[in-house]
């Protein structure tokens, strides 16, 4: 398995926990978490920021894609993805799960008309594979859950804005890294998340919430940052550098399969058979496409 694949693999593990840290985080306005998030990130990222800053300069191409960067996948997309959860009350990921199995689609696109990057048909064969695949770890013999008032199924449209936040941003983030560093990068993406994650905040009216988080909740924020958060995200830009986007898309479906154990072992949820099934012809998918050359 390529070097640049396993580390994208590392970050999707750490993803596969991130549902469980915000847990906690119930009672906070989405937008609120989006944006304190990025602020603890930014402020432990800013002394190799400002030191890397001076070795590198970005062309306006790419203070573009970095700006769409920031506004789709740091904002709309963490927002969605985390509206989404408590859609659920975070009960169940099974749904919000779902922008896992869709993100691809959007990234391959994205890389097609952006990169110019074009996959082969085994690809093609092993990521249609994947993505039926981690259908079915998400959904029980592919029924979809249509109860809860409708719950779910808003959850899932949620979850597909993220997919296709996230999935777009991929390419985007990878022409960035083309020839510049995953730290200097992923410090400016934080950078420039913060101050559009503040006018979301003012224009959807929760700037109230910021006098009622609690030390708790801080140091759960923090704990993100250090984990499923910041060094999470530069673990996938180191990763994503040297890797395509059509092979890191597929990587990133390790994300359910984790969900799934995480689900077992700390909630107790056995899942059907097919499901168990199906993340192993999952795992097996992204290793086959992590050895393809596309």
């Amino acid at each position: 398995m390529q070097y640049g694949a396993i580390l994208i693999l590392i970050a999707a593990i750490l993803w596969g926990l991130d549902g469980v840290l915000r847990r906690s985080l119930y009672s906070l306005p989405p937008i609120t978490i989006v944006l304190l998030e990025h602020v603890i990130g930014l402020i432990i990222l800013a002394p190799f920021l400002f030191r890397t800053w001076k070795k590198e300069v970005l062309t306006r191409k790419e203070w573009g894609a970095l700006g769409i960067v920031a506004l789709f996948s740091g904002v709309l997309g963490t927002l969605f993805f985390t509206t989404a959860l408590l859609q659920v009350n975070f009960i169940s990921f099974s749904v919000v799960i779902l922008l896992q199995k869709l993100q691809p689609l959007f990234a391959v696109l994205v890389a097609w008309l952006v990169l110019g990057e074009r996959v082969s048909r085994s690809y093609l064969g092993w990521a249609a594979l994947a993505l039926v695949a981690g259908y079915f770890v998400t959904f029980p013999f592919g029924v979809v859950n249509l109860a809860s008032d409708g719950a779910h199924v808003t959850a899932a449209l949620l979850a597909l804005a993220a997919a296709a936040c996230w999935g777009g941003s991929t390419a985007l983030s990878r022409l960035t890294l083309l020839n510049h560093s995953p730290l200097f990068i992923t410090g400016l993406r934080f950078l420039i998340t913060v101050p559009i994650a503040l006018i979301f905040l003012f224009a959807l009216d929760a700037a109230p919430s910021l006098l009622t988080v609690s030390d708790t909740q801080y140091a759960i924020l923090t704990l993100i940052a250090f984990s499923t958060g910041m060094v999470a995200l530069f673990i996938y830009y180191k990763g994503l550098q040297t890797t395509p986007v059509a092979v890191a898309t597929i990587m990133e479906l390790a994300y359910p399969t984790i969900a799934v154990g995480v689900d077992y072992v700390l909630y107790g949820t056995v899942l059907a058979w097919s499901q168990y099934l199906a993340a192993f012809v999952l795992l097996y998918a992204m290793y086959k496409v992590s050895t393809l050359k596309t």
